[in-house]
Parts: C-alpha cells; sequence; structure tokens
C-alpha cells in the first residue's frame, strides 16, 4: 500500500512537471537549464529540489547572475509545486515575496558595496507596496517599492549631496534587479508609487516623503500603505517611516475622500478597460469587473472605515484582512468566505497566465487555442471548462462589490417652488417646506463655515434627497431641522460627515430620531461629527462589555504613544462607546437600565486605564513609594454601578502604606505629598478637556473633612475619621462606597474598613432623625425643578436612596452599593415593601432616557413623550405618568413611615 502512494504521489509530480513543459514555453526551458532541480521534482523530492534552486547561483559571476540564475530555478520549482497541490496559494504566494524580500536586499548591498566599500548599509531603506507588500506577489509581477533615505546618515562621497547619493544606490539597485542578460531578469521595479514621480527623484528624504503623506497625499495612496512593509535596507529607518504616517493611513473618523478614491479607480478602470469587462475569452481577472481588484478593493474599504478604532484590522493580506473583517463582524462570515475562495482560484489562474511565457499578463487569451493552452496547464480539459469554473464567482464578486457605491438618487430641486414642492411630496407639512427650503438655500450658498468648499457642497446635493426623506419621517421634523442647521453651523467640516450618511443610509433614519428627541447627541455631534462613524460597526449596539475587557481596550497603546496620546485616545474611545450607549436608548436597542450599568462599567474602566497611565507617568519622576499605593473608591452613583450619559464621578483617594516614607525617584517626595500629587493628577486625567474634547467631571468632596480636607488621606486616617469624626450623612454615603483602583489586596483592605464601619451599631431614632434632617435641608437647598423631577421630587430617587440607606444602617445587612440590588436584598429580608423594586426600576429608566431627552427639564417636549414612554415600558406617555406617580407615591408612603419613627425630642 505505502508503495502504491508512493507511486500515485511521483505520478502527481510527473503529471505536474509534464504539463509543465506541454503548456509553458517558459517552464520548458527553466526545466532543461536547471535539470538538477527538475529531475528532483520528477521524483517528488520538493524539499530537496528547492534547495537545488537556491543552490543556482552558486558560482555565478556576481550578485546579478546570481539572482537571475536563482530565480529561474525558483520559478520552476514554485510552478511545480503548486501545479501539483503541494504548496497552497499562500505558499506560492509567500515563497516568492520571500525571495523578493532577498533579491532586494542582495541587490541594495550590492549597490552600497560598490559605491561606499568601505562603509555598511545604512540610512536607506525600501519600502514594499503591493502585492510584494502583503506578501502576495504574483508568480510574474512588478515590484513596487518606494525608496527613503535619512541624509544625516546616509554614506555618501566627498562633494556628493545625500539626494545625489541616494538616487545613484537606487538606480544601481534597480538595473541589477530589472535589467535583462542572457540570463533574463529578476524583477521589474516600478517606483511610480512615489509621490509626484514626474517631478520627484526616486529616492526621498524621509522627512520629505512624511510631509507629503501628512498633508498632500491622495486617498488612493492611503490605500495603498495599508499593505506596506519594510522589505531590505535600514530596518530602523523603515519603522520610522512607516510609523511616522500611521495617522495619515488609519484615521480614526472616516476619510470618505480616500473611499471615494478606490471607488473612483474601480470606475474608472472598468472604463478604461472596457474590453476586459465583459467576462469570456479576453476578460481581465485584474481590473475587470468581478475580478481581483474589486476582491482587494472591497476589503481595503471596509479596512479604511473600520481601522483606525480598531488596531486587528490593521493587516495587509487580502486573505488576512477578509477574515479579520468577518470576525470583527464587520462583513458577514459567508461574504469573506465567498470573496476568499474567488481571490484564491483568480490569483491561481492568474499564475496559470504568467506561467506560459513568464509574462506579467492578467487577461485569458481572447484566442481559443491560447485559452485551451492556460486551462490544460492548470488542469482542465478546455477553455470553456475554465471559464465554466471562473464565471459564477466573477459574477458574484461584481455584484457584491457594486454594493459599495450608494445608488444615484435624483436631486432636490435648485429652485424654491420646486423643492417646496418635493419636500411637501417626501412628507413634510407646509409649514415645516418653507423652513426647509430656506435652510437649504443657505447651506447651498455656502454661509456655514463646513459648507464652503465646493467639494462639501457637492456632498451635500448627494446626501439632500436620503436625508430629508428621513427627516420627512422623523417624529418632530421642525425640531430635527432646527438640530442638524445649528450642527452644520458649528461644524468644521462637513464633507466627511455628509459622505458617510449617503454612504449609510440607514445611519440617516438613526440620525434624525437622533436630531428629533436627543439635543445632547445632536450636540456631541455638531462638536466632532465623526462620532456618527461609531455606529457604522456591527458591535455599536451591542450591551456594554465587562470592566475587565473594556479596561484592556481602552488601555491598547499603538507604538510611539506617549502619555498625552494615551488621554487623547481614551476620550475618544469613551465618546464614541457613550454616544453609541446614547443611540441605544433613542433607538430602543436596549434597556435603559442595562444602559446606564453600561455607562458605569464604562467609567470605571476609564478610571482604572488613566489612573494606571498616570501613575506609571508620574513614577518616571517620582519614583514609589515603597510599600505605599494609591486607592480610589467609588461613591454616589459610580459606586452603584449605574450612570446618567453626563453623571459626575464622586471619587476618594486613599493610599496605603507608612505616610513618613519617601519615594525613591530622582525628584522624591513624602508619601503624603506624593500621594496628593498623584491623586490631583488623576483627577486632572479625567476631567480636563484636551484636544479630543472633555471626559468627566469629578466631585471629590465625599473625602475626609470635605473640601477643607487633604484630597489623599492614608487608609489608617480615613479609618480614623470614619470612626470618630463622620456624620451621619457621611455614613450614608459609605453604603455606595466601592474601591475600584489598587491592587486586590488594597481594595479589600480598604472594603474591610468600610464595612466595620456600615457594621457597627448605632443609635436608630438619631440615625432617622439626622437622616430625616438631612433630606429636608436637600429639599430646601436645592428642590425639585418639577413633578417628573423623578430624582429630587417627593417620593424620587432621593427619597428612595434615603430608605435603603437608613434600612441598610438599622439592620446592617443588604449592603451592596448598587441600589436596585440593594432593593431587592431588603424587601428579600422582609425589610422593604415589595414595590419598591419596580418603582426604583422604573424611576432610573425615566432619569437615564430623561437626561438625553431634556436635559434642562424634567418634562420631555410633546414630540418625544412616546419615544420616552415607550423606553420606560409604558404604552404612551399617559399610562408612564400613572405608572410614575404610582411609583412615587410607594416611595413617598416608605419614607413617611420612616419620618414617623423619628423619636419626639422631650421640652
Amino acid at each position: 500500500m505505502a508503495t502504491a502512494g508512493k507511486h500515485r504521489q511521483t505520478g502527481l509530480w510527473a503529471d505536474a512537471l509534464s504539463r509543465a513543459r506541454a503548456h509553458s514555453g517558459f517552464l520548458g526551458r527553466m526545466a532543461a537549464r536547471h535539470d538538477e532541480a527538475a529531475r528532483l521534482l520528477e521524483k517528488g523530492n520538493l524539499a530537496e529540489a528547492w534547495n537545488a534552486a537556491n543552490r543556482a547561483g552558486d558560482g555565478a559571476s556576481g550578485t546579478m547572475q546570481a539572482l537571475r540564475r536563482r530565480r529561474g530555478a525558483i520559478a520552476l520549482v514554485t510552478a511545480v509545486a503548486d501545479l501539483a497541490g503541494a504548496w497552497d496559494f499562500e505558499q506560492v504566494t509567500g515563497r516568492l515575496s520571500d525571495f523578493a524580500d532577498e533579491a532586494v536586499e542582495a541587490a541594495l548591498s550590492a549597490a552600497f558595496a560598490e559605491r561606499y566599500p568601505d562603509d555598511e548599509p545604512r540610512g536607506f531603506a525600501v519600502i514594499a507596496l503591493g502585492k510584494h507588500g502583503s506578501r502576495e506577489l504574483n508568480y510574474s509581477s512588478d515590484i513596487d517599492p518606494i525608496l527613503v533615505f535619512d541624509p544625516e546618515t546616509l554614506p555618501r562621497r566627498p562633494r556628493e549631496e545625500p539626494v545625489e547619493a541616494a538616487v545613484r544606490l537606487g538606480k544601481r539597485m534597480t538595473e541589477i534587479l530589472s535589467a535583462r542578460d542572457g540570463d533574463g531578469y529578476v524583477f521589474r521595479v516600478d517606483l511610480r508609487l512615489r509621490p509626484s514621480p514626474e517631478a520627484t527623484p526616486i529616492a526621498l528624504p524621509v522627512n520629505a516623503a512624511i510631509s507629503y503623506y501628512e498633508s498632500m497625499a491622495l486617498g488612493w495612496e492611503q490605500a495603498a500603505f495599508i499593505r506596506a512593509r519594510t522589505c531590505a535596507g535600514d530596518r530602523a529607518l523603515g519603522a520610522y517611516f512607516l510609523q511616522s504616517i500611521r495617522p495619515f493611513v488609519w484615521r480614526r473618523s472616516l476619510d470618505f475622500g480616500a473611499i471615494d478614491g478606490i471607488l473612483d479607480i474601480s470606475r474608472r478602470i472598468r472604463d478604461h478597460y472596457a474590453d476586459g469587462q465583459i467576462f469570456g475569452p479576453g476578460y481581465d481577472l485584474k481590473r475587470g469587473r468581478g475580478g481581483i481588484r474589486e476582491v482587494e478593493f472591497f476589503a481595503q474599504v471596509n479596512q479604511l472605515i473600520h481601522g483606525g478604532r480598531h488596531p486587528e484590522l490593521r493587516v495587509g493580506a487580502t486573505r488576512t484582512a477578509l477574515r479579520v473583517l468577518a470576525d470583527a463582524d464587520v462583513i458577514p462570515h459567508e461574504t469573506a468566505r465567498r470573496l476568499d475562495e474567488a481571490y484564491v482560484l483568480f490569483r491561481t489562474i492568474e499564475h496559470r497566465l504568467q506561467m506560459v511565457e513568464d509574462r506579467q499578463t492578467h487577461e485569458l487569451p481572447a484566442d481559443p487555442a491560447a485559452l485551451d493552452t492556460v486551462a490544460r496547464l492548470h488542469g482542465v480539459d478546455g477553455g470553456d471548462a475554465l471559464l465554466d469554473l471562473l464565471r459564477p464567482h466573477v459574477e458574484w464578486v461584481g455584484s457584491n462589490f457594486d454594493q459599495l457605491a450608494p445608488a444615484e438618487s435624483e436631486r432636490l430641486s435648485q429652485r424654491p417652488d420646486r423643492l417646496k414642492e418635493q419636500l411637501i411630496d417626501m412628507g413634510f407639512e407646509a409649514t415645516v417646506a418653507d423652513a426647509a427650503t430656506g435652510r437649504i438655500a443657505r447651506w447651498r450658498d455656502g454661509s456655514a463655515r463646513s459648507l464652503r468648499s465646493a467639494s462639501a457642497r457637492e456632498a451635500l446635493e448627494d446626501l439632500l434627497p436620503g436625508l430629508f426623506a428621513g427627516l420627512a419621517h422623523a417624529p418632530d421634523p421642525a425640531a430635527a431641522l432646527n438640530r442638524l442647521d445649528d450642527m452644520i453651523g458649528r461644524l468644521p467640516s462637513a464633507i466627511n460627515f455628509f459622505k458617510l450618511l449617503a454612504a449609510r443610509p440607514a445611519l440617516v433614519a438613526m440620525l434624525a430620531t437622533m436630531l428629533s428627541h436627543a439635543p445632547v447627541l445632536a450636540d456631541d455631534l455638531s462638536r466632532r461629527a465623526e462620532l456618527l462613524d461609531s455606529l457604522i460597526d456591527a458591535s455599536a449596539l451591542d450591551p456594554m462589555p465587562d470592566v475587565e475587557p473594556l479596561s484592556r481596550w481602552l488601555a491598547q497603546r499603538e507604538t510611539g504613544d506617549d502619555y498625552q496620546m494615551v488621554l487623547d485616545r481614551v476620550r475618544q474611545k469613551i465618546g464614541e462607546r457613550r454616544f453609541a450607549l446614547g443611540a441605544q436608548i433613542v433607538c430602543g436597542a436596549t434597556d435603559p437600565l442595562e444602559v446606564g450599568a453600561g455607562y458605569g462599567r464604562l467609567a470605571e474602566a476609564a478610571v482604572h486605564v488613566l489612573a494606571s497611565a498616570t501613575a506609571e507617568e508620574f513614577a518616571r519622576t517620582h519614583g514609589h513609594v515603597p510599600g505605599g499605593e494609591l486607592v480610589i473608591i467609588a461613591l454616589g452613583r459610580l459606586g452603584g454601578g449605574v450612570l446618567t450619559h453626563a453623571s459626575d464621578l464622586d471619587l476618594v483617594y486613599l493610599f496605603t502604606g507608612d505616610f513618613s516614607v519617601e519615594s525613591d525617584g530622582a525628584k522624591p517626595m513624602g508619601a503624603t505629598q506624593y500621594f496628593n500629587r498623584l491623586a490631583q493628577r488623576i483627577g486632572n486625567a479625567l476631567s480636563v478637556p484636551t484636544a479630543s474634547g472633555p471626559l468627566y467631571q469629578v466631585d471629590t468632596r465625599l473625602r475626609p473633612f470635605g473640601a477643607q480636607g487633604l484630597l489623599a488621606a492614608s487608609l489608617d486616617s480615613f479609618a480614623r475619621y470614619q470612626q470618630e469624626n463622620a456624620w451621619t450623612w457621611e455614613h450614608l454615603a459609605l453604603t455606595r462606597a466601592r474601591p475600584v483602583f489598587g491592587s486586590e489586596g488594597a481594595r479589600r483592605a480598604t472594603q474591610d474598613i468600610i464595612r466595620a464601619i456600615l457594621d457597627a451599631g448605632r443609635d436608630a431614632g438619631a440615625l432617622i432623625r439626622d437622616a430625616v434632617k438631612m433630606r429636608q435641608d436637600i429639599a430646601r437647598h436645592k428642590p425639585a425643578a418639577g413633578p417628573l423631577d423623578v430624582k429630587l421630587a417627593d417620593g424620587g430617587l432621593v427619597d428612595l436612596e434615603f430608605i435603603v440607606q437608613v434600612t441598610q444602617l438599622l439592620h446592617r445587612s443588604a449592603f451592596d452599593p448598587d441600589l436596585g440590588r440593594a432593593v431587592r436584598l431588603l424587601i428579600g429580608d422582609g425589610h422593604l415593601p415589595a414595590e419598591l423594586a419596580p418603582a426604583h426600576d422604573l424611576m432610573t429608566r425615566y432619569l437615564v432616557v430623561s437626561r438625553l431627552v431634556c436635559p434642562a427639564a424634567t418634562e420631555p417636549p410633546e414630540a418625544a413623550r412616546t419615544l420616552v414612554a415607550a423606553r420606560c415600558g409604558a404604552r404612551d406617555w399617559d399610562e408612564l405618568l400613572a405608572k410614575l406617580h404610582t411609583a412615587r407615591q410607594s416611595v413617598a408612603q416608605c419614607w413617611a413611615g420612616l419620618v414617623a419613627r423619628v423619636p419626639v425630642e422631650e421640652d
């Protein structure tokens, strides 16, 4: 059996070599020239054949001849291994790409050795682009490098300018690779992908190249650098260049100019190569509709859209890109699978085309006999069978790519009377249509800063039909129109915003709902229009992850990020997630209670990440305090884990260890000063606006001795203060305390102190009397804004919080900082009536929703009442009012019962 298997295997190799000789003049010549490799292949000894191919340059007269001989032998072995099915597509392209790297490195080293024999090669880097950059090189391919050099470190001859030296090196390297002689050539080198190739030298000073990509580069160049890597030369220089231009390639906000550029390239390719668009003989596998380019462009467009916010999508190889896009739920897994299958088939047949005569061709032969030759080289019966194999994939890829370009719709008229008719036909009332006509006219005249450029106004015209169709069906078109006008007036630039909406019609309906009902989100958008980008991610409407994965995500740094960049990135990410949580409420995707918990987890992760980053940065100068560390306690809503869109963070800073110890850094400090300075820095990291905007307001007034006390107190002094000096209200507040930063041991020690204080015995009468007095003081100094102020009104959430806290301390039980869970624990223990649980949930839902819908008032505008009722689980506004009234009554009744227990003071 083993012998039979070996014979079958040998037969496969013999068949592959026979097909190569019969149907490829080039491979036939290579087999005759490299007979040792051919004999080994015929016997199925692939590893030995590969070694023989790499020895083919031994004894050559120089680098040029050695590379050419190696290249011919490698072409033979690679082709036969491919035809025999011994190497899959990635192995084939990987071997070809590896050889290209080796060849470029050898050619560059030879050029250096000829010109500067006494110097080590340095100050010159070769950046591979295209399929070479992504290690997907064609069988017979150009390479498309960009050459950069460092004028400070590049060797040069006396009186030779750096640019002259670099150009001569680049020319010689190119000549070694691409000049033809009796042994053929190694690679054709195309240097036209550099900036302005008609006017620039073939090698560019690295800082000039960086400046170009930062300020002047075109959209297609952004896509080209998705696949860039350093393939030869000074690796540190190449890494510096690629790192410096990374923000140009991977932009956090969408650059629809780049995306339009890719789509425009595809459209122009289809027009220019019109003959190659029709599938059949003569079809262009690379440029044709549904061909290789459209698989690559589909992946690259989606990478550019999402890669700025998701570094895991920044991969060069097309197949890998499709896989990670599917894993990130950017594209469906089935779409990725079909594109991958098509891509491998197209590239494989492309290799067959190129194997015939070692030509960089991508067109199926128009001549039937030549098409039959390609088919038989591949191992199918003839040209018709090859076409049948390709056809379904070509058609599907073309249809899939067509979906990237939004369908063009009829534009809105420039004539005011006709425009008004169009708006009324869409569904606007006449008065709103009048107002909309005036607004559109002002937008069109370019008076708004964001609409001064012709390209921005053109983008607006593309968007207007779909946008106004969405606004016409908004719950409050007039309010939505007013907010849209305000937003456009405040945007620094509108072109990407308009293009995103035009490309994603589903976002138009979402935007219309936000503009109608959520002025907070509309204001956020007017300051950072790119926030809308975050809603195109498939995960935007998913529940917020737990704190640990959120912290890992927030803490992700990119190479070269400093502390300031960390502050900016956290603000960008928090802004996007907080905006998405608001959108979940407005769109009804998630229960507001879960959204409130999501706000809480997001804030806790921000505290953890920014406190860690700040402590690390602080330690660079001041070192660490031996035996001491900072602990942060969250109180209030953050302690309870449920926030609204704009909640403050109530924080207390403590530190462990001996307060008399000094830090061990270059600028030492005593422990008390050290941790107070660090706490101040952390507060600033959480609250001070950066270029990426604000984050959270931080309230530290709940610390020992309030505003008069140290910002950070030792753990021992905190325990002493709580035991000896704290007021009743401070112990009530402590029921919602939760350590959120510090080592596990330090958090446990802090929690033990908190629990010991809460468990302490206390006078029930004094506790209730103090609580009632405190509630009366709050009502006097901060009265309710109205009956729908569910926080401060009688029977509202403040009353409920007092009820829970007093009951917890009275019974020394149910100490859960989450108010909702604490209510349920106390109900389960028989200490509170059951109706308080739904009362808590309803009023908390209303609070979370109302902070988005009517942040400056307690009662939402009439047009938004249906939405608010629905998000709070009511059929309509009247039912919601009735439910809120019942909830408040149940809380008020329970609070009244506590008030009645206040001891009567005797005269």
